[in-house]
């Protein structure tokens, strides 16, 4: 039977090379110059630190990030900004945590998602990822479709795609 699996990872090496080509283009830039900034990526963790000298730059920095993201091929929702910028001394620090795999609440509402839509497909959360098995090739990339044009804030691939 045909499957494939839905997932939602984040290549560690691409995101390293964003946030390098993030930083060559923040010390290049005419409007930083002087100024304090600090992009650091922990990798074990997925989190991105930033640090800046005022709420204004840390708008830019966080645009240079995801335009450069996107030029790497990470989508911009795989950053979660969701956590406020906070003063320390002199500076404003953010951490921005980088989305590595399906959250368990995610992958039932996808889950769900796909059950509801009426195709003949089974869905299975299988630890990060989903497994979509069915009869045809054609119902699977219905599914695809289906997962593609609903709003669901996630960065999706669908990878091991098997006839």
């Amino acid at each position: 039977m045909p499957s494939f699996d839905i997932a939602s990872k984040v290549d560690l090496q691409v995101l390293d090379n964003a946030i390098n080509t993030v930083k060559k283009e923040i010390s290049t830039r005419f409007d930083f110059k002087d100024s304090m900034v600090k992009i650091d990526l922990n990798k074990k963790d997925y989190i991105l630190h930033l640090e800046v000298d005022s709420d204004m730059k840390m708008k830019q920095v966080i645009d240079v990030v995801i335009s450069r993201s996107m030029k790497q091929g990470i989508e911009a929702s795989a950053f979660d900004f969701s956590k406020d910028a906070y003063p320390s001394g002199k500076t404003v620090k953010k951490e921005v945590s980088v989305r590595n795999g399906l959250k368990q609440d995610d992958a039932k509402k996808l889950v769900k998602l796909i059950k509801e839509s009426g195709l003949k497909v089974q869905a299975a959360i299988m630890d990060d990822i989903i497994r979509v098995t069915a009869k045809k090739i054609d119902d699977l990339q219905d599914v695809i479709a289906l997962t593609k044009t609903s709003d669901l804030g996630l960065p999706l691939q669908f990878i091991n795609m098997k006839s």
